[in-house]
């Protein structure tokens, strides 16, 4: 999920390439067209995408993946490069049209290995002695070095048919395929093969074999799809031992199930021991309605920790793993703890207690003290915590940080962002508290283009929901900003439905560009989110279309009464996934507040969602029951008797309608639906389908579509 590249031609993002047509396009660093100084779709898709980096073990240096796009090409290329760890003397390690990611240093940072065509490869940091380490018959699709430099971790994709049987082999241009139970499509692909993790050993040559599979005969998935990488396993200090990540569950049990374990295997006799549970024995769910209130979650399996447990990191000493840790069962949105195992005692502690949201990232700093990032009040921000759970807040900056590292033992390196600065690379020194804490910018991937750009700007304003609590929410403005004129607004709602209206940058769903194109945008911290407390976090859960909705009207109406510059007469509300059903919702619901709307892989009827997903602990935990069930509880009634589609007789407004048809999450029919919906009742609506494009749409022309489509509906309707 993280990527990088190069400047090795200059290329007008919608120009044309010097490169002959059959040879591969080697895209670089553009410097785009930038017309009056605005930021357009085209300018977006140019900017270089930071991802993946790491720091050398005494970290001097920083070796970091840049990912650029070419638009006419509708492909990517990836590219590592390598500086000092203040930002100076910065190397481009990648001089091919193939794509190099997942850098690492080894050999004590004398070399850097890498991923290139499937293989694994190590450089000199000066860009010398390329050499392919690997020659496996399967793609390796991550990697992760012992401490010793003699065994190595890849991930390597095979052939399951757990779910989808295998076709006869007299038959090999049959397309159909004979499901035999769930979990056959997961995200936006058929489940035909899974990821295991191979201990593989170093040669006399120096290069490695083709490796041992550590899960050999089990048919479970590691790292856990869809979004799981190498982050997911750790090697001991010993080199002799591999933490990993896996939920060992198949069929109907993983698609009702959240429950990952950390396992603890020895590459020495192939033994593997669970450090999550205990060995007891647990009891059966009913896969048609919500564990919360099953026994799986009840105080007798509280120390089985039966949530999503993941990203295990060992101690400096090796005495000690830490992992990520949520505490239920069937609940994706629970609050994401920081658990400290005792590898000789076998006791847990929970070390984050005092911080009531979740842990997003963190690292060791030394044995007793450990690094994180969580959101509250809507920024991403850099924290310490002891053993003992003692938190320290250490930056208050009005942005997001994310993915941090330990940059030597005094330093960390962290991606930080905005909403009008993307990625770039920063280094910390932490102090005692936010004063002694300093951070410098060593990046400015995008600086080329941002200095040609006229940003907006941001504040945040707090109003009382209507059942007293106290809500934050952003308001974006435009560049050349003027109180004294009107601007059409833009109701924000968010995804998730758990996710938070934090200082993110996206290539999507991008405020810079909203306010750019003149548009005000209020972005609320809706009930449901995490950043202001447990309690106001979960109180979503079984109420899709109450308070969170209310909360919604309660901001835009305190902009439209209060912000002069809001024009009551030009708003509409956008959004995705749970944002899509909230427009769908609101589309029934707004008394005549908006002139448009835009839903992207929106739910629009809960029932047909409620078997279409993959994931079935999803609807399982915010619906409470299976729509069939007799005894359904009076907060899934009311979520099936407040689904969007129940409404449509009170639609009037015009819509249009985004889905990818390779979105397993919620299915393009969804969207089809609503837009099908919204025509047979006169309304005016349009509908942009991607059949090839899953819950996000990735491809640079579907992108530069995406855009286009988007501000052109807006402005039909509100610019008049």
């Amino acid at each position: 999920m993280k990527q990088l590249l190069t400047c090795v031609a200059a290329l007008l993002i919608l120009g044309s390439t010097i490169v002959k047509a059959q040879e591969p396009v080697n895209i670089g660093k553009q410097h785009p067209r930038i017309e009056n100084r605005t930021l357009s779709p085209e300018v977006l898709w140019a900017m270089g995408r930071i991802g993946g980096y790491a720091a050398s073990p005494e970290g001097g240096m920083i070796v970091y993946n840049v990912a650029y796009y070419s638009v006419k090409e509708n492909k990517s290329h990836h590219v590592l490069y390598v500086m000092n760890s203040d930002g100076t003397g910065q190397k481009k390690l990648t001089t091919s049209a193939k794509s190099e990611t997942d850098a690492a240093w080894i050999d004590g940072g004398q070399r850097i290995a890498f991923l290139t065509g499937g293989q694994l490869w190590t450089v000199k940091p000066d860009g010398s002695e390329r050499r392919q380490l690997t020659n496996d018959a399967t793609d390796i699709e991550g990697f992760k070095f012992a401490p010793d430099g003699k065994h190595v971790i890849l991930l390597k994709s095979l052939p399951y048919h757990g779910s989808i049987k295998e076709n006869p082999s007299d038959l090999p241009k049959a397309t159909g395929r004979l499901v035999t139970d769930m979990n056959y499509r997961h995200w936006d692909h058929y489940v035909e093969s899974i990821t295991h993790p191979f201990v593989a050993s170093q040669k006399a040559d120096g290069t490695f074999d083709e490796g041992k599979d550590i899960l050999e005969g089990e048919p479970y998935e590691c790292p856990t799809a869809p979004f799981g990488g190498i982050e997911q396993l750790d090697w001991s200090k010993d080199s002799k031992c591999v933490a990993y990540t896996c939920r060992k569950k198949e069929g109907v049990e993983y698609a009702i199930s959240t429950d990952t374990d950390i396992y603890l295997y020895d590459i020495t006799t192939g033994s593997t021991r669970n450090l999550c549970k205990s060995g007891m024995a647990l009891p059966k769910s009913d896969p048609t309605k919500t564990m919360q209130f099953q026994a799986i979650n009840s105080p007798a399996y509280e120390n089985e920790n039966v949530g999503y447990d993941t990203n295990p990191q060992f101690s400096p000493d090796g005495k000690s793993v830490a992992w990520l840790s949520m505490k239920r069962d069937g609940y994706e949105s629970d609050r994401n703890r920081l658990c400290i195992y005792d590898l000789a005692t076998g006791t847990k502690n929970y070390i984050t207690e005092q911080f009531d949201s979740n842990v997003d990232d963190y690292c060791w700093a030394d044995n007793k003290t450990l690094y994180f990032i969580g959101v509250w009040h809507a920024t991403e921000n850099l924290y310490r915590t002891n053993l003992k759970g003692e938190v320290v807040r250490l930056t208050d900056d009005i942005a997001d940080f994310g993915s941090l590292q330990m940059l030597g033992k005094k330093q960390i390196v962290a991606e930080r962002h905005d909403y009008f600065h993307p990625a770039d690379l920063y280094a910390i020194t932490p102090g005692k508290d936010i004063k002694s804490t300093k951070i410098q910018q060593i990046t400015e991937e995008n600086k080329h283009i941002l200095d040609g750009l006229d940003a907006g700007s941001v504040k945040q304003r707090w109003v009382k929901t209507t059942d007293g609590g106290d809500m934050l929410y952003w308001v974006i403005l435009p560049p050349h900003f003027n109180p004294n004129a009107k601007y059409p607004t833009l109701l924000f709602c968010e995804g998730g439905p758990q996710s938070p209206v934090s200082q993110f940058w996206s290539y999507r769903w991008n405020f810079y560009i909203m306010a750019s194109q003149g548009y005000v945008i209020i972005a609320p911290n809706r009930h449901g989110l995490p950043g202001f407390g447990s309690e106001w976090c979960e109180q979503i859960s079984g109420d899709w279309t109450g308070q969170c909705m209310s909360d919604y009207l309660t901001a835009i109406d305190d902009a439209a009464q209060n912000l002069p510059y809001v024009d009551r007469d030009r708003m509409g509300a956008v959004g995705a996934s749970f944002g899509g059903f909230s427009v769908y919702y609101l589309a029934g619901h707004h008394d005549k507040r908006f002139k448009c709307f835009i839903a992207h892989d929106g739910a629009f009827n809960l029932e047909s969602m409620y078997t279409d997903t993959e994931e079935v602990w999803f609807s399982n935990w915010e619906y409470d029951d299976a729509y069939w069930n007799k005894d359904q509880t009076a907060r899934a009634r009311k979520t099936y008797d407040n689904s969007p589609h129940r409404f449509v007789d009170q639609w009037d407004t015009p819509i249009l309608c985004i889905h990818g048809e390779l979105d397993y999450r919620i299915n393009a029919n969804q969207g089809m639906g609503a837009f099908n919906a919204a025509r047979l009742r006169g309304i005016p609506a349009e509908l942009l389908i991607f059949p090839d494009e899953n819950h996000w749409v990735l491809k640079p022309q579907n992108g530069i579509l995406w855009q286009r489509t988007y501000f052109n509906w807006l402005d039909r309707w509100l610019k008049k």
